[in-house]
């Protein structure tokens, strides 16, 4: 069983605004690994001779900006993405959990798969465009930033370029739910003690099995998604993908035709190495956030540490906590009566 556990101690706001700064550090630190990535799927020619070498071309043909193409689209992606992953991920999960708050975990997982989905739905334009951004010869550039990039797809490929590849979105979210249920509905036997005594360093280790298990299974729907992102018979050499095809079931055709089934792992080490300091950047990030949230808010003694502070209740809300506060101030009580009260919230 699983239950939805959320900080009333944040606003909707905080909460929102720690989640999307985490994410915006986290993607930024680890771009680099994400652009060998995407062109290793893509096939462009940086991957040619191995995941060492890659790094070696684009900083030699690009600089080390070409480590950081398409970033930016990217962080702009990460807003809206939370918000409707986050929003539907709750609705999905209000629905199917108990009069306690309680939900099973194989449930809990299948809503995170079509909360996924939804927000993939959402921004799906803007994953196109992060793709064709990372994509393109700098030297040659066919687009000139993210509104130049979506408005040339749409007029000269149509509205459809947008969300070509998005079916398999949907088709790789089984694969990813199916690991992360079998990951997590084993580590209490991987860790011989219940899942509520777990310390976060544990629950940290278990997301980063759960993330390149899952990661790894739908990974061939991934790969063949961003080649379908990149080909436009519009751009020079087909987009640079190394294989030309006419839809999703030539391209899996052809990919293993002329590349070899393992070609639809291209690009997996890059994406292997960068679950740990993603998700790592990720946590550390939303703890400090967090942190200083709650101290700005009033529940603990410093942004440093979750010391609780001396005589305030944990269980009101923001809103409440400072309510209760102007009383106080602006009462005048005697030194007895504020113990008193005091003691009470």
């Amino acid at each position: 069983m699983g239950t939805v556990k959320k900080d009333n101690r944040l606003t909707s706001s905080q909460s929102f605004s720690c989640v999307g700064f985490a994410g915006l550090f986290s993607k930024s630190a680890t771009s680099p690994l994400e652009v060998v990535k995407i062109k290793s799927q893509v096939g462009t020619f940086h991957c040619k001779k191995g995941f060492g070498q890659t790094f070696l071309i684009i900083y030699q043909n690009e600089g080390l900006k070409g480590f950081w193409k398409g970033n930016l689209v990217s962080c702009l992606r990460l807003f809206p993405y939370t918000a409707v992953h986050l929003t539907t991920y709750r609705k999905i999960v209000h629905l199917h959990m108990d009069e306690l708050g309680f939900i099973s975990q194989a449930r809990a997982i299948a809503a995170g798969g079509l909360a996924g989905v939804a927000a993939a739905l959402a921004t799906y334009p803007l994953e196109i465009a992060e793709t064709r951004l990372i994509v393109q010869n700098s030297r040659e550039p066919s687009y000139a930033g993210v509104v130049h990039t979506l408005a040339k797809i749409r007029s000269t490929e149509g509205l459809l370029a947008l969300y070509r590849g998005f079916s398999l979105t949907v088709l790789g979210a089984f694969p990813f739910s199916l690991g992360c249920y079998v990951v997590y509905t084993n580590v209490d036997k991987m860790w011989q003690e219940p899942p509520f005594r777990f310390s976060p360093l544990q629950n940290f280790i278990n997301g980063c099995l759960a993330a390149g298990v899952a990661q790894t299974l739908s990974y061939p729907f991934e790969t063949v998604k961003r080649k379908m992102q990149a080909q436009s018979s519009r751009l020079p050499h087909f987009g640079g993908v190394d294989v030309h095809f006419s839809g999703v079931t030539d391209c899996f055709v052809q990919v293993v035709k002329n590349k070899g089934v393992l070609s639809l792992w291209s690009g997996l080490t890059a994406n292997t190495i960068k679950i740990v300091p993603y998700f790592g950047l990720l946590f550390a990030c939303f703890e400090l956030c967090k942190q200083i949230c709650l101290y700005r808010n009033g529940y603990i003694v410093s942004p440093l540490s979750y010391t609780p502070a001396p005589g305030v209740d944990q269980s009101l809300r923001p809103a409440e906590l400072q309510e209760v506060k102007r009383y106080l101030k602006n009462r005048s009580f005697g030194a007895a009566s504020q113990s008193t009260i005091g003691n009470r919230w």
